[in-house]
């Protein structure tokens, strides 16, 4: 199929598309990578009537760590670039391991960091990585920005907290607390294809090896990656032994996903993977803290 008709634009600067926005907020769509954007308008489920091209924008691709610590990504960062980074390997080794999964070579190649974010598919990798890693996200329109905390930024299936005439323009990420441990996990049917089921997993131990925090996010069982905030915070205040762990995992699993069967994976088959996924991530999270 082809897309309906549209008017294009690609703006030099970042003021210049803010304008732009400000002017049709409600029928401009925002073309970075386009990696999910194209399809949709091939197959006529986005229908723009102007397509807002930020490519040729300077400054919103930069990796920078800041005096605080924080690791501060452009949004057109691509993730290809992300995936190969040192400064995303050595301080935020939750999105390093993660950004393997996403698709193909050639999609992280030109997908960015803000259009994955920004789309909020439920089965991507990294809205559940922003909502592990406690991200902020920075959010500018015409006459001034916000920042949005992760947690607040999905709202549901292919929603979030950008109001016409924003554009996502940066992503903070927190320095990792001392002894603290990630790990990434999903199941697909082939490797590149869309998750069945995913886990984000992040803990953080103290000198005793007790576990002072944990954050377990799990990805493609709803309609926005859901953060297993009991299962994760029933961790805190003892060791994490096999035990506290399975029990951690059963209670996501269980109590806090309300999957969909699809062609692909029944209801229950999602509930097993999340249960064995949980399990297996906060594990290797915990070996990670623990060798940190």
């Amino acid at each position: 199929m082809k897309p309906a008709p549209f008017d294009y634009v690609a703006p030099r600067s970042l003021d210049e598309v803010l304008e732009v926005l400000a002017e049709r907020p409600d029928d401009a769509k925002v073309l970075a990578g386009g990696q999910s954007l194209i399809p949709l308008l091939n197959f006529r489920l986005a229908q723009p009537t102007l397509l807002v091209d930020v490519n040729r924008l300077p400054g919103l691709d930069g990796v920078a760590v800041a005096s605080d610590g924080e690791l501060r990504l452009g949004a057109l960062a691509r993730q290809g670039r992300l995936e190969r980074d040192p400064h995303v390997a050595e301080r935020a080794p939750l999105l390093a391991a993660a950004l393997p999964h996403v698709a193909h070579p050639q999609i992280r190649n030109r997908g960015t960091l803000g259009g994955s974010l920004a789309h909020a598919d439920p089965a991507a990798e990294l809205p559940a990585v922003a909502l592990a890693l406690d991200a902020r996200l920075r959010l500018a329109r015409r006459g001034g920005e916000r920042w949005v905390a992760a947690r607040d930024f999905f709202r549901g299936l292919f929603a979030t907290a950008l109001e016409p005439g924003e554009l996502l323009v940066e992503v903070a990420l927190p320095p990792p607390p001392p002894r603290s441990g990630f790990a990434f996990l999903e199941v697909a049917r082939r490797h590149g294809d869309y998750a069945l089921a995913g886990v984000a997993a992040a803990v953080t131990l103290d000198e005793r090896g007790v576990c002072r925090r944990a954050r377990l996010v799990l990805l493609a069982v709803g309609d926005a990656p859901v953060d297993a905030g009991v299962a994760a915070a029933a961790l805190a205040g003892g060791p994490l032994d096999v035990e506290r762990i399975a029990e951690a995992a059963r209670h996501a699993a269980e109590s806090e996903i309300d999957p969909v069967g699809d062609i692909h994976a029944s209801a229950d088959f999602k509930r097993h993977l999340i249960r064995v996924l949980a399990a297996r991530a906060l594990a290797a999270a915990r070996l990670r803290a623990e060798a940190a």
